[in-house]
């Protein structure tokens, strides 16, 4: 039943953008960072970010509100290999208002499927998010 239950709408534009970014052909690590419009409880872009790593990113983050992250990042196996996978981080650092929080957590599914992700990540705390987290929550995924 959850799955089926829409907290906010995914603006028409960002669908759009994260269909672009699916098929994007560059080689560098790339993020789009996705806000809640609370007012109008709807799913927009906030910011688009080219060859950007892990730890600039964090820095872009607010301290106290949720966000979601679209990464396409540049993975380099143990044996050499080379992969980019698209990862869907939902970070929700501790101190959100509450409504904030429920209001991420239940729009979440809907963007996920929307953007058809497969590798989704959450975090409550912003200093995790670091290459060699990533690393760690995509050796899941060999």
């Amino acid at each position: 039943m959850s799955s089926s239950l829409v907290v906010c709408e995914v603006e028409e534009s960002l669908r759009e953008k994260l269909k672009k970014f699916r098929f994007r052909k560059e080689t560098n690590n790339a993020a789009i960072l996705i806000k809640i419009d609370m007012a109008k409880q709807l799913v927009i872009l906030e910011e688009e970010f080219e060859d950007i790593s892990l730890d600039d990113l964090r820095n872009e983050l607010p301290e106290r509100q949720p966000r979601y992250i679209v990464y396409s990042y540049k993975y380099t196996h143990g044996d050499g290999r080379v992969s980019y996978p698209l990862c869907f981080i939902f970070s929700s650092p501790m101190g959100c208002k509450p409504e904030q929080q429920m209001m991420y957590a239940g729009s979440k599914n809907r963007l996920v499927q929307i953007a058809e992700l497969t590798k989704i990540f959450e975090t409550r705390n912003a200093d995790d998010l670091t290459e060699e987290w990533l690393k760690n929550q995509l050796a899941f995924f060999r």
